[in-house]
């Protein structure tokens, strides 16, 4: 097992009601793995899930990269402003 800190903005952070959350997950767990495990939690993101980009330990990344422990994850989902 290891052990992960995800970080939250905007729908994933109203979606759980915090900014960070600390999840323990099996080794070889990826990126996506983990954005499936969160939006089949919390089925109001399964519409952000596909536009989302994802970060581990201030890099972008690809879904398919395999998380290692300590890592820290950023899902980060499509924004608007101006």
């Amino acid at each position: 097992m290891i052990s992960i800190t995800l970080k939250l903005f905007a729908a994933y952070q109203d979606a759980l009601g915090r900014p960070d959350v600390t999840m323990t997950l099996p080794e070889g767990t990826t990126v996506n793995q983990l954005c499936d495990r969160i939006c089949t939690q919390y089925p109001d993101l399964k519409q952000w899930q596909d536009l989302t980009r994802f970060g581990v330990n201030l890099r972008f990344v690809d879904a398919n990269t395999p998380l290692n422990d300590g890592d820290e994850v950023v899902f980060i989902p499509p924004v608007s402003g101006g």
